[in-house]
């Protein structure tokens, strides 16, 4: 029975699994990290600002033993590079990798800046070529693996006045499928996350605003805006061996808002959300 319980807690298998997310140190990367710890994974947690990953990596580990903390810009190739090497040095090979640093620069295209628009490609896209080709051949070799790369339903309908962040997130999402299609053979497996409108601290002061939140819930199927464990919960999944089966996939987190625009034309008598 006790092995049974073991068995149960360890459900998805990642039990001292060795896994890596990139921008771990706020929002969904953090609720990452957080739950992959609770289910027994290594993790590493890469971020620019490595204070603020040091201190979620204190709260969700205070021993220590399960986490570590790298400074990495996902966007510098040695930067990467180096990351990859302190996490094969203290953990071993890379079994999991979570892409998901990303940032946003507003602008409409007509007048975004192009070292903006640089910027926000070449970390929300070359960032996550950047990690997958310095962690990716050890799964190869290994012949098991698993990346999760976090795009965005933004990267299927466009953004207006996001700038480069739709163009970036729709490439992320072809270029998981490339990873899956390349790596595939190999034993190696790559699926996209696109959240919707998820609550974190960048977007915290919107709902602030009187009636801000009802409105925007009123446009998801499931009447509520989203957390970041919302995502970590399906990351996990798709992380682990559990998901061994599922390669190339792009799976929406967005509480049904991507199959409301039916919904959202005018019927006087017929809308819910009206």
């Amino acid at each position: 029975m006790k092995q049974e319980a073991e068995a149960g807690r360890d459900w998805l298998g990642l039990q001292e699994r060795v896994c890596v997310v990139t921008g771990a140190g706020s929002g969904i990367g953090a609720a990452i990290a957080e739950s992959l710890v609770a289910a027994g994974a290594q993790v590493a947690l890469l971020d620019r600002q490595a204070e603020a990953a040091q201190g979620v990596a204190a709260r969700i580990d205070p021993t220590g033993r399960n986490t570590l903390v790298v400074p990495c810009d996902v966007s510098d190739t040695a930067s990467v590079a180096r990351a990859a090497s302190a996490v094969r040095q203290h953990f071993g090979p890379c079994q999991s990798l979570i892409n998901n640093a990303g940032l946003l620069r507003a602008g409409p295209l007509q007048s975004v800046s192009l070292d903006d628009w640089n910027t926000v490609l070449a970390v929300n896209l070359t960032g996550y070529l950047l990690c997958a080709r310095e962690f990716a051949p050890a799964m190869c070799e290994q012949g098991a693996g698993s990346i999760v790369n976090v795009a965005s339903i933004a990267g299927q309908f466009p953004q207006t006045g996001s700038g480069a962040y739709s163009a970036s997130k729709g490439g992320v999402l072809l270029l998981s499928r490339q990873m899956a299609v390349e790596w595939g053979p190999r034993g190696v497996r790559s699926n996209a996350v696109c959240p919707g409108m998820i609550r974190t601290a960048l977007s915290a002061r919107f709902y602030e605003e009187p009636g801000f939140e009802a409105k925007r819930a009123a446009v998801t199927a499931s009447r509520r805006i989203g957390e970041p464990q919302d995502i970590a919960d399906v990351v996990l999944f798709l992380a682990s061996p559990r998901s061994a089966y599922v390669n190339g996939a792009e799976l929406n987190v967005d509480g049904g808002m991507s199959s409301m625009l039916m919904d959202m034309v005018p019927r006087p008598g017929f809308n819910q959300t009206a």
